[in-house]
């Protein structure tokens, strides 16, 4: 079974009985089990990865091309060694439970061969242990709704099949991805810089337009930046510029393009409906992935490589 099973009440009630989450002796030095779902009983820590802001490819199908969302927020990865002599069913089953339980929703469940690639994606990278899987996998994908951001879970279970203390356990990978926006440190560029990069080199990069994530929705932090736009092209009567929206490498290609110059549209709608900007000196252009500013290899750079440019006509 697992350790305690907590629906977000109790474990707010365990948390302050001290209850919850007790250390084993032979977890990973600095590792933890995710505060809303609990370990299986008797299993250790053996891999764990924490980072406070990320994207993540959430699987939701057997086929990565059409069974993928990215999401981005607080992600904790966490890989358990089972006890001995419990099988993978037992162990998914009890997961499967807990989070329904928990409030969480069931967006995608397989077995075996009904999987496709998801073992695949799943057995990569720092989770060696997951490698040796004889064939008897199960996978569930579930989200929690919460006013203050969703929570999405995504269980992997499978049979160790190498040699070792591992050999012929139950090994659990669990990710959970705590949905959030990226706190906004990037400066607002003011009208009279914006002119002068317009004059020096022709267009000027900005990274205080914010959207929703994975839409054209503006959100409200964009205003002041918006605003710049605005009153540089009310000072400047005669300056006619593109807005082009960029992205990251995350993502189709026909997607991020289309994404990409709908919010470079929406730019555009909001400098003529709420800032009284002449559509016709307004032109939206959306280029995607095409013109990275840095490495999409890693979250700094993706951030920079996300962004609004205004160029010159």
């Amino acid at each position: 079974m697992l350790s305690r099973v907590f629906t977000v009440a109790t474990l707010v009630a365990g948390l302050a009985a001290g209850l919850c989450c007790p250390a084993w002796a032979q977890d990973l030095e600095g590792s933890a089990d995710h505060p809303l779902i609990p370990r299986y009983e008797g299993s250790e820590i053996v891999g764990y990865e924490a980072e406070a802001f990320t994207d993540y490819e959430f699987r939701t199908g057997k086929e990565a091309s059409t069974g993928t969302t990215i999401l981005e927020g607080k992600l904790a990865r966490i890989t358990y060694r089972g006890p001995a002599d419990r099988s993978v069913l037992e162990v998914f089953r009890n997961y499967e439970n807990a989070l329904a339980e928990a409030g969480f929703e069931t967006l995608f469940s397989c077995a075996k061969a009904e999987c496709g690639d998801v073992p695949r994606t799943i057995e990569s990278g720092p989770r060696y242990m997951l490698l040796w899987g004889e064939g008897d996998h199960r996978y569930l994908a579930a989200k929690l709704a919460r006013p203050e951001g969703d929570v999405y879970a995504a269980v992997y279970v499978t049979r160790n099949g190498s040699g070792g203390p591992a050999k012929g356990r139950a090994m659990v990978q669990l990710d959970v991805v705590e949905v959030a926006a990226m706190e906004q440190k990037m400066v607002v560029v003011e009208a009279d810089a914006m002119r002068d990069d317009l004059a020096r080199g022709g267009r000027v990069a900005l990274h205080g337009i914010q959207f929703d994530f994975d839409k054209d929705t503006l959100r409200p932090d964009s205003a002041p930046q918006i605003l710049e736009i605005a009153k540089l092209l009310q000072e400047n009567p005669t300056l006619s510029v593109l807005l082009v929206g960029h992205t990251d490498m995350q993502g189709g290609l026909d997607y991020n393009m289309d994404l990409s110059r709908r919010r470079a549209a929406r730019v555009v709608q909001t400098l003529v409906q709420e800032h009284g900007i002449a559509e016709a000196r307004l032109q939206a252009l959306g280029v995607g992935p095409a013109a990275p500013l840095a490495s999409n290899d890693n979250d700094e750079g993706r951030a920079l490589n996300r962004r609004v440019e205004v160029v010159k006509k």
